[in-house]
């Protein structure tokens, strides 16, 4: 299929089809991604937990202490501007007015997450949305998806113990925002985090099929933006002013599911290296648990 494709786009002549093949290829990287998480989620209902890929994970780093960084308030342009690729949820760019807000410089990791585990977070329902508490309780959550007793996790080199340093992954929107009403802040929208994430480098953690698994921060200031983990935002997932849909076979390619579902942003560890962006929109329901989705905390500027 590959020998076969690269001979067919060598001969294309009209632009449409080169569009299409354009799409076709990032959409091809996006279920890379999807294939993965689901060969996780396959994994780990079976009861010998086996390893996608018997490797040993690299040695965890100490995580430095949480910052924050101070964001201006502006207008602010939000979305692709129409250069190179992007998929049309990205569009069209329009201006947003930010007022000043704080980011955490680093996703929250696993070790803060259990000292609201640890405080009955999973217990307590004043943290928690109403359908989020809901849902909760109806499906017995007490920790993120794929946490095993005696302080392990499973993961797709296998069955290892959970590290306090690493980002927190696997959990919901009604996780994140439970974990973010506790912590006395909040989830950023998704144009505080593109705002911030515009100036910044595209390096992170991507996919490496023998780790596919966060890494804890490595330095200090504003990191972790792209890669390791989907971010969660509080913005629901609409359409941009003036957005329209591709027209013809690709009609209902995203816009058909802009409906009850959330943004998250920024890429993870199992998206393939060159896939993410700034404008960049992933979009789950509240309730999913299955995607490498962390936690980045917001708060408004005094």
């Amino acid at each position: 299929v590959d020998d076969a494709l690269e001979r067919f786009i060598g001969k294309i002549g009209d632009e449409r089809v080169a569009q299409l093949v354009v799409l076709g290829l990032n959409h091809e990287q996006q279920h890379q991604e999807l294939i993965l998480t689901d060969i996780k989620h396959a994994f780990f209902q079976n009861p010998l937990l086996p390893a996608y890929v018997a490797h040993r994970l690299q040695t965890v780093r100490h995580a430095p202490d949480m910052e924050w960084v101070d964001c201006p308030g502006r207008v602010a342009p939000i979305g692709h501007d129409g250069e190179d690729f992007a998929f049309d949820n990205e569009g069209p760019q329009h201006e947003v007015l930010l007022r000043p807000y704080r980011l955490a410089s680093r996703p929250v990791t696993c070790g803060e997450y259990m000292s609201f585990m640890q405080d009955g977070g999973y217990t307590r329902p004043e943290f928690w949305l109403s359908d989020g508490w809901a849902m909760a309780q109806s499906e017995g959550w007490t920790a993120p998806l794929y946490w095993l007793d005696e302080g392990k996790m499973f993961t797709l080199n296998g069955v290892r113990p959970v590290s306090p340093d690493e980002p927190v992954t696997h959990v919901s929107l009604y996780e994140a925002a439970a974990y973010a009403a506790w912590a006395g802040k909040r989830l950023p929208t998704e144009f505080e985090w593109e705002a911030a994430a515009q100036d910044q480098p595209m390096k992170g953690n991507f996919l490496d099929p023998m780790h596919v698994h966060p890494h804890s921060a490595a330095t200090t200031g504003l990191t972790q933006l792209f890669g390791d983990v989907w971010e969660w935002t509080r913005s629901s997932y609409d359409p941009y002013p003036g957005f329209k849909p591709f027209d013809g076979s690709l009609a209902e390619y995203n816009g058909k599911f802009m409906v009850g579902q959330n943004v998250l942003r920024g890429g993870s560890c199992a998206t393939p290296a060159g896939h993410a962006r700034a404008t960049y929109r992933n979009f789950f329901p509240a309730s999913a648990r299955w995607q490498f989705s962390g936690i980045r905390l917001a708060e408004d500027a005094a």
